[in-house]
């Protein structure tokens, strides 16, 4: 086994370990461990991490069900826009993107680097929303409302986002759960995992006839990470997961900056 691959399977474990003890960010690791360690094709990759994603997120949520913190009214308002915008992206919006865009001087734009330049600025935002100490964690309190306009429209955003770039997309779902139906922090999280492994494997499902999938490599890295998310929830008893959070956003923006440069600067 390459040393490289080696790699590739550790990080693996840490997609999990990252669910598990922040309640997200994983995910946002999924391609680049993909493409960069296991050599995985961008486009594919963003259809494995579909399913890598999904599979744990759903044992996470099973977890956090047994403990009363998912919210299963929300996950249903949130979750139908969000499934049906992310399968009809990989059903169709991703297969009609031609595999040469357009060219900037001797620069060719494909769909790979495309994809690969959106997944890196989604982490950049994704980086800013850990770092630093949002709204989402100051606004528990409060009569339980639901602002379905909204609601419905932040799923089909999250939807579209998860279709385009194979990522669960919590650190979005998460403040807006917070924020437009009131549920405390924890309950979120929970209800986040359900809606994030709903859509993740019903939009696995719009790939499932357009590509031919390496089921080896893709079952070893959902175990890898479903182990790892019980070894997060583990840890969680002895680390407090809101404070490794910025030092994982720190690492999460380095990633979005190495990606933007490697897609543009270095190729």
């Amino acid at each position: 086994m390459e040393i490289i691959a080696i790699f590739g399977y550790l990080a693996s474990i840490l997609i999990g370990v990252s669910l598990g003890l922040i309640g997200g960010g994983g995910s946002i690791l999924t391609v680049p461990v993909l493409v960069y360690l296991f050599q995985v094709n961008p486009v594919m990759a963003t259809a494995y991490s579909l399913f890598i994603v999904g599979a744990t997120s759903l044992v996470g949520s099973f977890n956090s069900y047994r403990k009363g913190l998912v919210d299963i009214k929300t996950a249903v308002v949130f979750g139908i826009p969000s499934i049906a915008a992310v399968y009809g992206t990989r059903k169709w919006i991703i297969p009609a993107i031609p595999n040469e865009l357009f060219a900037v001087g001797d620069f060719l734009v494909t769909k790979s680097i495309l994809l690969m330049l959106l997944f890196a600025v989604l982490m950049v935002a994704a980086s800013f929303s850990m770092i630093k100490k949002g709204k989402a964690e100051e606004a528990e309190t409060g009569p339980r409302v639901f602002n379905y306009p909204l609601i419905l429209l932040e799923g089909v955003v999250v939807g579209t986002l998860t279709g385009l770039v194979g990522a669960g997309g919590g650190f979005l779902i998460i403040p807006a759960l917070v924020v437009l139906s009131k549920l405390p922090m924890k309950m979120a999280v929970g209800t986040s995992l359900l809606i994030i492994a709903a859509k993740s494997l019903l939009g696995f499902l719009g790939d499932a006839s357009n590509y031919e999938m390496d089921w080896t490599l893709l079952a070893s890295v959902t175990g890898l990470s479903v182990a790892g998310i019980f070894l997060g929830g583990w840890l969680n008893n002895f680390i407090s997961g809101q404070k490794l959070k910025p030092a994982f956003g720190w690492f999460v923006l380095v990633m979005g900056i190495y990606i933007l440069l490697k897609e543009t600067l270095f190729r």
